[in-house]
């Protein structure tokens, strides 16, 4: 096997951060340059690299590794009472909102199957967002809370809407019927580590053994994972379900005063420094852009795409507008119409049952990019704290109010 073009891709993965570390003032997410960096590498442009054995591998590793943390990132507790309604009800609007858009588009010929369009632009990237909360200290608020109950129910409807429609195995009614013995299946899963984790004896060892070499836990992480995974593939249901449902399990086990914290930084830096990195990568090396470019129609389609990304996410924050203010609410549609992993992943599933083309696909993963590349940067203006000054910007009242720790993510 060789391993040249795993190694210029390594590459790009070790250039981009350091790039953007020597220009700060390049408020760039590195996933845009990564992607883009694949692009001109790739065979649509100089052709110096291609998705062969080792890159395809590590690409759909890396993939599920990032709805991995994206799941870890999920507070099963916190999925309950008003929030939930408030989020389910959000999704129901982007599903009628998403219909509305992909029949007429379907009728236009841009894709085959509407119900994929509907699925594709239905996810929010909860791995994208969670970060621009922290960093604008909104996680813990109730907005914040908010935001992530809601981003929750968009990937998990998303990712089951994608398993049940568009699976390997029956129609769409035996797929539903497998999904909820894999569902019955996870839940004796969990059960059952709960049940052996209580033995004095393996607890022992695990803190034995964490200090060595071993990492266990991490061990243990990535076997969960794995085995979730390959569990998924067997019911016939998409293996980037049981990767998300990984980490929502392994979240909700793993609830120690500081281990979760240490565990995540230890995942965190096999996913984000390694495996994430050749997925965005590899997905700049699959893009159609001659195509994209070379058909004036399908160069349309990226604004139309990015346009529908954002009325069919953003347009349900407007249900946070009562509680939340303007600016929030606003900041709120941004961070929801973000989307990127589960796009890349839907096209990726559409291209192989003939759902859509090479080019349409091309130009909605286009528009992902463009959403990762605009709207954080534009929620994260609005959403961070006033500097301070003499007679500062008050902000929406959620934004001075005392941090909501019930629910919050630990």
């Amino acid at each position: 096997m060789s391993f040249e073009n795993l190694f210029l891709v390594c590459l790009v993965a070790a250039l981009v951060p350091l790039m953007l570390g020597a220009l700060p003032r390049l408020r760039v997410p590195s996933v845009v340059l990564e992607i883009g960096a694949g692009v001109v590498l790739g065979p649509a442009v100089l052709g110096l690299v291609e998705v062969d054995g080792a890159v395809a591998v590590l690409s759909w590793l890396g993939l599920a590794f990032l709805l991995f943390l994206a799941g870890l990132e999920i507070d099963v507790a916190g999925l309950a009472g008003p929030r939930l309604w408030t989020a389910s009800a959000g999704y129901a609007l982007t599903i009628a909102l998403a219909v509305l858009a992909a029949v007429p588009l379907a009728a236009l010929g841009w894709v085959s199957s509407p119900a994929l369009l509907v699925v594709a632009l239905s996810a929010t990237s909860l791995g994208l967002v969670v970060p621009i909360l922290a960093d604008a200290q909104q996680i813990r608020t109730p907005i914040g809370q908010t935001l992530v109950v809601a981003c929750t129910v968009a990937d998990l409807a998303s990712i089951a809407a994608l398993s049940v429609f568009f699976g390997s195995h029956g129609g769409a009614a035996v797929r539903s019927v497998l999904l909820a013995l894999f569902a019955a299946a996870v839940l004796v899963v969990t059960l059952s580590v709960m049940g052996v984790r209580r033995s004095g004896r393996i607890q022992a060892a695990l803190v034995r053994l964490q200090p060595s070499t071993a990492h266990v836990r991490v061990r243990l992480a990535l076997l969960l994972l794995v085995g979730l995974t390959a569990l998924a593939g067997q019911f016939g249901l998409e293996t980037i379900l049981g990767a998300f449902l990984a980490g929502v399990v392994l979240g909700a086990l793993d609830r120690r005063p500081r281990g979760p914290e240490q565990l995540r930084g230890e995942l965190g830096a096999v996913g984000f420094g390694f495996l994430v990195p050749v997925f965005y990568v590899a997905t700049g090396l699959t893009l159609d852009v001659r195509g994209l470019f070379g058909n004036e129609e399908a160069l349309l389609q990226v604004p139309v795409f990015l346009l529908l990304l954002l009325l069919v996410r953003g347009v349900p924050a407007l249900l946070y507008l009562r509680t939340a203010g303007p600016r929030t609410t606003a900041a709120a549609g941004l961070l929801q119409a973000t989307s990127l992993p589960f796009i890349v992943t839907a096209t990726q599933v559409g291209l192989e049952t003939g759902a859509i083309g090479a080019v349409p696909a091309a130009a909605l993963v286009t528009a992902g990019v463009l959403s990762v590349a605009i709207f954080p940067t534009a929620a994260f203006a609005l959403l961070r704290p006033a500097p301070p000054g003499p007679h500062p910007d008050p902000g929406p009242t959620v934004l001075s109010g005392r941090p909501d720790t019930e629910g919050a993510p630990t």
